[in-house]
């Protein structure tokens, strides 16, 4: 598609009005974390319900909500509190190749860094460089394994410094971080500045991207997420990510 970059950044512009908005929340996992108004709740529900982002949007939610729900509507209190007894509810959970196994290890993990790391906030913040969260990313992930766990589990936490995407964890930190009052994206976290996020990559939003100009990388990998990055940081230094909405809604919704 060959349009000028003021035509280009108006009319993704526009899209971002049209899908940054609170009719969009329903049929998104960001729902999940809309659900609570404890910090640590959301930041948790957020985290589980972001992990199983993949696959069907309606499976994804619904997955996620009975996830919440065996955790009793309060995910912050059964990680802190629960007893080995209270893990035998996960049995037979699944989501695609998410399972009880991987699910057990990511409370113990979570309470551990609770307890001994000060909350996901700061793990994450304290790795935070310059204009990116990648190497947070990386990092968070050697802090989240650094309990005994299963070799099974790690997949399920992506890493740029391997290669990654991440689209989750880019998607999540962008709930927990963007507040830009339209009501979808949470806004919890202050020690994460909008402009250090990535824009969360996957086939839907790496197609737009290619066909607006944006991407010319062929793969969705770490690197691509560099490149789509400085281009939408062009558009709008301060909040690129803000472009995940036109991206995600043209190609999902629109079918660009």
């Amino acid at each position: 598609m060959d349009i000028n970059k003021t035509d280009l950044k108006d009319f993704l512009d526009e899209k971002v009005l049209k899908y940054n908005n609170p009719q969009f929340i329903e049929s998104d996992p960001v729902s999940i974390p809309h659900q609570f108004q404890k910090k640590e709740d959301i930041e948790i529900s957020g985290f589980l319900s972001s992990t199983i982002a993949w696959g069907n949007r309606k499976m994804i939610i619904k997955n996620s909500h009975k996830l919440i729900e065996m955790m009793g509507n309060s995910p912050y209190d059964f990680i802190m509190s629960h007893e080995d007894h209270h893990l035998e509810r996960f049995n037979g959970f699944v989501h695609r190749t998410f399972n009880q196994v991987d699910l057990v290890y990511f409370i113990k993990a979570l309470q551990h860094i609770y307890k001994n790391k000060g909350g996901l906030e700061l793990v994450f913040s304290k790795y935070v460089t310059g204009f990116s969260t990648q190497q947070a990313i990386h990092e968070f992930k050697k802090e989240f394994f650094s309990l005994p766990h299963p070799a099974r589990t790690v997949k399920h936490v992506s890493d740029p410094a391997m290669g990654s995407a991440a689209k989750r964890i880019n998607m999540y930190l962008r709930w927990m971080v963007r507040n830009d009052k339209n009501g979808v994206d949470l806004g919890i976290w202050k020690s994460i500045a909008p402009h250090q996020l990535s824009c969360p990559l996957d086939v839907h939003s790496g197609n737009v991207a290619r066909k607006l100009g944006l991407l010319t990388r062929t793969q969705n990998d770490s690197k691509a997420v560099v490149e789509l990055d400085s281009n939408l940081r062009l558009m709008d230094k301060d909040d690129p990510v803000k472009y995940d909405f036109a991206l995600f809604g043209l190609g999902v919704f629109e079918h660009f």
